[in-house]
């Protein structure tokens, strides 16, 4: 009796599976290099069964043809749940890369042990303080909560197909990326402000005192102006990213209401 149970449901449970652990692939914080994968593994297999137990009794999925088709289906689910999530913490480097590159920072880039990737060093030092900040806000938190409340919103017959055929997806993406860039130029919009009145106060000594050597003494005022401005600015960074989080969670409510 038992085992039948376990049989009839298990189809549910593995497409369960296939959701999350394709999520925290991608998703910021808990696809980080530094995480074991016994853990990811483990992590995955709890909030499966802490899901199932919720929603996975109600219908259980036929083992057909199409079986296959719902697993690739799910995965798709979670990649793009997560993806949208990582998109805005790579609002942060962006940011300090557009800075790096007016500060004279852009060829020192340094490998980031968290994602395994050269990374501006500025963008680096955004990245670990929105993750900071991210965690203290309990912000890993919801994304467990969304992770699961995404089957009361996309359950497991949803429709994503239909929706990446009909170009709701692509849309999604694309105006996805344009909010994250115009997200991350507007993160970045002071330092570039105030590093472009320093070229101009530089160009104008160059015209007046032409004895001064400015590629001596140009980028050290710069990097010195920059860091000076940059930590008068990260007492505000609490508000910056508390509103880029929520701006996250938007997106994925969106994202919800689409592939619903």
């Amino acid at each position: 009796m038992y085992i039948d149970l376990v049989l009839q449901y298990l189809p549910n449970v593995m497409l369960i599976f296939c959701r999350i652990t394709s999520f925290f692939v991608v998703s910021p914080i808990f696809s980080f290099r530094g995480l074991p994968a016994q853990y990811k593994i483990g992590l995955s297999l709890f909030i499966t069964l802490l899901t199932f137990m919720s929603i996975g009794l109600e219908v259980p999925v036929p083992v057909n043809n199409e079986y296959i088709t719902f697993i690739l289906r799910e995965i798709l689910v979670g990649l793009l749940l997560g993806f949208t999530a990582y998109l805005f913490f790579t609002v942060v480097q962006i940011a300090g890369a557009f800075v790096d590159l007016q500060m004279g920072f852009g060829m020192a880039n340094v490998m980031d042990p968290i994602t395994g990737v050269q990374t501006p060093i500025l963008g680096n030092f955004k990245y670990m303080l929105a993750i900071t900040l991210f965690l203290i806000m309990n912000g890993h938190h919801l994304l467990l909560r969304a992770i699961m409340d995404s089957y009361e919103w996309v359950p497991l017959s949803n429709g994503l197909f239909i929706n990446i055929y009909d170009g709701d997806i692509s849309t999604f993406i694309i105006s996805t990326f344009t909010n994250v860039f115009f997200l991350a130029f507007q993160m970045s919009a002071p330092l570039i402000a105030v590093l472009f009145l320093v070229d101009v106060a530089l160009g104008m000594l160059a015209r007046t005192a032409p004895q001064f050597n400015l590629f001596v003494i140009g980028i050290p005022i710069k990097i010195m102006v920059g860091l000076f401005v940059l930590f008068t600015l990260v007492t505000g960074f609490l508000y910056l990213y508390e509103d880029l989080f929520e701006k996250m969670f938007k997106r994925l409510v969106e994202l919800f209401m689409i592939l619903q």
